[in-house]
């Protein structure tokens, strides 16, 4: 036995999972296929949105409780700024079918909002262009997350703790048996108690059948404009935001270069067949929406795009991410298919995660993310 537990994939989850597991075990390696936080998985982009209001599965919520705290351990365990707490914005249509949902969601969970009309819009946030129908959700816990620190500082964490990373080492196969789970990458081949599997886009691979047909891999494409001052782009001026107004829909985060505003189209991933060939470069079909779209939205981003780039994510059918043991006897953890949603609680899935796989505290009210789901639909 080569260790208690593997943690297959150290993106934005799984470097959370392994950080999270060294402090449960002294016996925790984790496999990354290339570097900690390179460019081209998930991670990229710079920056993730953090907010505790949403829509939906009110089941979430606790997970964001819990991230929060965890946000604020991880940088104080490192000395990193990761989380940019500059509060955010949901904006929409006042009867349409986002804000009065949004709402719903977040009545039914007590989270902390303050509802802006279009005109304590245009005194407090005037870089928005609303619509007269818009109004605005302001999430007074909601920021910017830094990715790469983020990633970075987990891991660093982690091997603090003891924990042992293999780099440029993608594995190829898993297989479980009666004593513990055998993974192999080229000629090697190691063998753990338990195994997460935290891989991201590249872990349909590594799935069963039923839920290889349950997922797909999606390229996930951003956008960043620049502003014409960017002062009022700063953290301190503008929150994160997302907005669905009509047929259109954007989310972004303030400058944290001093120059450039990410701000890109919502909800528009499209599958692609492979994670290592995710198609960089922009449609003129994307280019055109996302310049209109900015356009309308914000008159203070000059509408030219500077700044693109694509990135792979492991999508359900259901938009819900695959957590927990394949089956009650399985050593097989799933930890995956965020379907481009999972950073903000990345840092609470990662605690579940560590948790469970090593048998140390199992959660509850988590039906929905359970891989076994999808084993009768």
């Amino acid at each position: 036995m080569d260790g208690q537990l593997a943690v297959i994939g150290l993106g934005s989850i799984g470097s959370m999972a392994l950080w999270q597991a060294s402090r449960l075990s002294d016996s925790v390696v984790g496999f990354e296929a290339h570097a900690p936080a390179h460019a081209r998985s998930a991670v990229g982009g710079d920056t993730r949105l953090f907010r505790m209001l949403y829509r939906g599965v009110p089941g979430f919520y606790p997970i964001l409780e819990r991230s929060r705290s965890l946000w604020a351990e991880l940088e104080a365990e490192t000395g990193q700024s990761i989380l940019t707490r500059c509060g955010g914005l949901s904006i929409g249509t006042k009867d349409g079918p986002y804000i009065p949902s949004l709402l719903a969601t977040t009545r039914t969970n007590g989270a902390e909002h303050e509802i802006l009309s279009r005109e304590e819009m245009a005194e407090r946030y005037p870089q928005h262009n609303l619509r007269p129908d818009d109004i605005a959700v302001y999430d007074p816990h909601g920021g910017a997350l830094r990715t790469d620190r983020a990633v970075t500082a987990a891991i660093a964490a982690a091997q603090a703790n003891g924990a042992t990373i293999h780099t440029n080492t993608p594995i190829d196969s898993i297989t479980e048996t009666a004593d513990g789970v055998i993974i192999t990458s080229g000629e090697k081949s190691w063998t753990y108690e338990n195994v997460i599997i935290s891989s991201g886009g590249w872990s349909g691979k590594l799935l069963p059948d039923y839920l290889q047909m349950a997922t797909q891999t999606k390229r996930i494409f951003l956008t960043w404009f620049v502003a014409r001052d960017p002062v009022e782009f700063s953290p301190e001026l503008f929150p994160i935001f997302i907005r669905i107004s009509g047929d259109q829909s954007m989310y972004g985060a303030p400058s944290v270069d001093g120059a450039t505003v990410k701000a890109t189209l919502d909800g528009r991933g499209g599958a692609t067949p492979l994670a290592d060939a995710v198609p960089r470069e922009l449609t003129q079909t994307e280019i055109t929406e996302t310049t209109e779209t900015v356009t309308e939205f914000f008159p203070g981003l000059f509408p030219n795009i500077v700044r693109s780039d694509a990135f792979p994510d492991l999508y359900t059918k259901d938009g819900n991410p695959l957590l927990g043991h394949l089956n009650e006897q399985s050593k097989i953890y799933l930890a995956t298919g965020f379907s481009g949603a999972g950073f903000k609680m990345a840092t609470g899935y990662g605690q579940i995660a560590a948790n469970e796989a090593l048998g140390k505290r199992t959660f509850e009210g988590l039906g929905f993310v359970r891989p076994e789901r999808f084993k009768t639909s």
